[in-house]
């Protein structure tokens, strides 16, 4: 019997498969003690679990490659770290030679013991870190009871589950899962992002999936729409087969804009830049007639090693990003680490309650001045081989653009002195914190170009951390004040004759790009892989009608009324 329900769509796209549930993460063992001749033995077979896990995390952590992994390598990185916490191991340890437990029930009292002290805690952002925990722990039983975390032959199934790490999504997509539905989640969290970019359908919130889904039911997923249908009938099939020819012939139509320009139906152009990490992603933005790199994340070079890279090591890396977009800016932010990172960088920080709101971005490069001018000399030196600019991360203030351009310009000097001919590239702010934002017109005059991380400032302006399921319905970039913001910062650019990109998750958002025409975007930056679906949006947009609209939009007083604007705006 056909049933259906309903989630939000997370990341878009249809899929039919054998569902896989996954139950929620319960270490369901009773007490049990092992006889004194069995401890070293079974500390031992704990440890091997323990290593079995790292070993696969480091594994993981190599397949990922390029922009998708950002999130994904983020999340393992904190799951490396939690197995090797040293308080972790010797408590797990001591409760096997102490109490004589057996493995898997040490790893019961451990994980309560801890999830005692992550639910005690007042800060939503560490006491979300239990689900991390929750992880991982599930990943050392599994090994402890030799199973897979997910069983393999999973080609062809949806995930069923609770919820869905981002350090999980690669990984599922490369066994072949065709789509995931999940219980808990929002849209916007980086398991969210990371599936949109993968193209992998998730639903999200599906509160009923765990109790009406069983292991292998046949079940359709609908990423657009949220919904899920369980056993669908013929005329459910006829239905997905008609939408899946519909989307084939989309993507072939979508083929044919590489070569085309980004112009909108009144005949105005608009600049899509691309975001990167690695020479591929650049050469697949250049493949895709990107604009041009609106920003190149280097943090993922300093995380691939303790070692700090050198100055040849960043030139070598730079100036192949430059070759991979021949003619067209490459926009290098600079090393935007915060402490919960610097330590896997070969930098030391003290441990800070909330890294979030303390030493990241300019503030961390302005405090190791050695290995800030090390960057902006790498940077100079690639800007010989083609156009370069210079992107500086979590701004707060006019000072700190003016001691980056006085750095900058002496970088470019010690360059010359080599024999190397090369000009000061433009300089350009990353508006995410709101201060930023709302002074933007203190920072114009210091800076050739702007760029909104919409990620960060939505954030801090509604005071919201995106990834907490329970404030899921509170994060929203269509909030009225986060609008205005957006029209003041991109209206400020055009005062002073400032170029304004947005580089965060809204522009890579194609229901959104009408709204962003309407406040005057020009320059949108975004993942390689929805470059072609924002170019056919903006094409089909009537650049004068949005426009006039602006004034309605910005009159808004709640999201409904947004989202009928934007509705009304998106009607053929």
């Amino acid at each position: 019997m056909t049933l259906s329900f309903a989630g939000h769509g997370a990341s878009r796209g249809l899929a039919l498969g054998r569902a896989r549930v996954r139950l929620p993460h319960a270490l369901e063992i009773g007490e049990q003690h092992v006889p004194a001749a069995q401890v070293e033995a079974e500390a031992a077979r704990l440890q091997a679990a323990l290593e079995a896990a790292r070993a696969e995390m480091r594994a993981l952590r190599e397949k990922l490659q390029g922009a998708l992994s950002r999130d994904a390598i983020e999340f393992i990185d904190l799951h490396a770290l939690l197995l090797d916490d040293p308080e972790l191991v010797q408590d797990l340890d001591g409760l096997i030679r102490q109490e004589r437990y057996s493995a898997g029930y040490a790893l019961r009292v451990q994980r309560d013991r801890l999830a005692a002290v992550f639910e005690s805690m007042d800060d939503p952002y560490l006491k979300a870190r239990l689900d991390d925990l929750d992880h991982i722990i599930g990943r050392v039983n599994a090994h402890l009871h030799r199973r897979e975390p997910l069983p393999r032959g999973t080609a062809g199934e949806v995930l069923v589950c609770e919820n869905v790490a981002p350090s999980e999504i690669a990984q599922l997509q490369a066994q072949g899962v065709v789509a995931i539905v999940s219980a808990a989640g929002s849209p916007l969290s980086h398991s969210a992002i990371l599936a949109r970019s993968l193209h992998l359908p998730l639903v999200v919130g599906a509160a009923e999936a765990l109790v009406r889904i069983n292991d292998g039911d046949v079940v359709m997923v609908d990423g657009d729409s949220g919904r899920v249908v369980v056993d669908p009938d013929a005329a459910e099939l006829r239905d997905y087969r008609a939408r899946e020819q519909q989307e084939a012939r989309e993507r072939r139509d979508l083929e044919r804009l590489r070569s085309k320009p980004t112009r909108t139906r009144d005949g105005v152009d608009i600049a899509v830049y691309a975001n990167a990490e690695s020479r591929e992603d650049v050469a697949r933005a250049h493949a895709l007639g990107a604009a041009g790199v609106g920003l190149y994340r280097t943090e993922f070079l300093f995380l691939q090693s303790e070692q700090l890279p050198d100055e040849e090591e960043q030139f070598l890396a730079y100036r192949d990003a430059v070759l991979a977009m021949p003619g067209r800016p490459v926009t290098f932010r600079t090393l935007d680490l915060g402490a919960d990172k610097a330590d896997r960088a070969g930098l030391t920080l003290a441990n800070e309650d909330n890294p979030a709101l303390g030493v990241r971005g300019v503030r961390l490069s302005l405090l190791y001045d050695r290995v800030f001018d090390t960057q902006l000399r790498a940077i100079a030196r690639a800007s010989a081989y083609g156009p370069v600019r210079v992107l500086v991360p979590m701004v707060a203030c006019r000072e700190e653009l003016v001691i980056v351009r006085r750095r900058l310009a002496r970088a470019v000097a010690s360059v010359r002195r080599r024999g190397v001919a090369v000009e000061p590239p433009p300089l350009g702010a990353m508006i995410e914190v709101p201060a930023a934002a709302i002074g933007v017109h203190g920072l114009a005059d210091a800076v050739d170009f702007l760029s909104v991380g919409t990620n960060d400032l939505v954030q801090y302006l509604l005071a919201v951390d995106r990834n907490n399921d329970a404030l899921g319905d509170l994060y929203s970039p269509l909030h009225p004040g986060v609008l205005r913001l957006l029209a003041h910062v991109i209206g400020a650019g055009v005062q002073h004759g400032v170029p304004v990109a947005v580089c965060g998750e809204m522009a890579g958002d194609v229901r959104l790009a009408p709204l962003l025409l309407a406040l005057g975007l020009r320059e949108f930056s975004l993942h390689p892989a929805n470059l072609l679906e924002l170019r056919r949006a903006i094409r089909d947009c009537d650049l004068a009608a949005l426009q006039a609209g602006a004034p309605k939009l910005l009159q808004a007083r709640d999201r409904r009324a947004i989202e009928r604007w934007l509705a009304a705006a998106t009607q053929p």
